[in-house]
């Protein structure tokens, strides 16, 4: 867990499995470890490459807001499953009562006697889980069985929506969040 004067971040690393042709999602979750209101803003050096939902906000004295950040699909692994992308997460006191309408670029930036808590945060790749050889509650020589909402594999299916409402955001309103009515 990173720790600053106004938020706990959970986890340090963005850990993203990575699977030709499937976009994947990770989430950090911050936690205002202060009475007063926290603003927050991240930045990425890829910003083609991830949704980050929400990109901005507030997180109230002593909550917790979660921070779900989505890489698009990938075309091609790196042979040394490195990755050089960054976030940068950006912390400020807000005033009380303050909401995401309330957020604006000048909260975020550094003069004096203004405290900017800056986080650094890197992407790393993990291989995505292998097929098992035998499917999950089969026994070996007998049939697979088909996952459906009847045998509970509603999260699969639930997962497919929110991938796909990711994905319809970050393409067709470019990931402001909440949506412009300007656009």
């Amino acid at each position: 867990m990173a720790t600053g004067d106004l938020l706990n971040i959970q986890p340090t690393e963005l850990k993203f499995p990575l699977e030709l042709k499937k976009q994947s999602s990770c989430s950090m979750q911050l936690t205002n470890k202060t009475n007063n209101y926290v603003a927050f803003k991240v930045k990425t050096t890829n910003p083609k490459k991830y949704c980050v939902r929400p990109n901005s906000g507030v997180v109230s004295p002593g909550t917790t807001c979660n921070v779900t950040v989505t890489m698009q699909a990938q075309k091609e692994v790196p042979t040394d499953m490195q990755c050089k992308d960054k976030f940068l997460l950006q912390s400020v006191t807000a005033p009380d009562g303050a909401t995401t309408k309330d957020i604006t670029p000048e909260m975020f930036n550094k003069q004096e006697g203004k405290v900017v808590e800056e986080f650094k945060l890197r992407v790393v790749y993990i291989p995505a889980n292998p097929p098992s050889p035998v499917p999950e509650g089969s026994e070996e020589g007998s049939p697979p069985r088909v996952s459906t909402p009847e045998n509970g594999s509603r999260d699969a299916l639930l997962l497919d929506a929110v991938s796909f409402s990711c994905c319809y955001l970050f393409f067709c309103h470019t990931c402001n969040f909440p949506p412009s009515s300007a656009q």
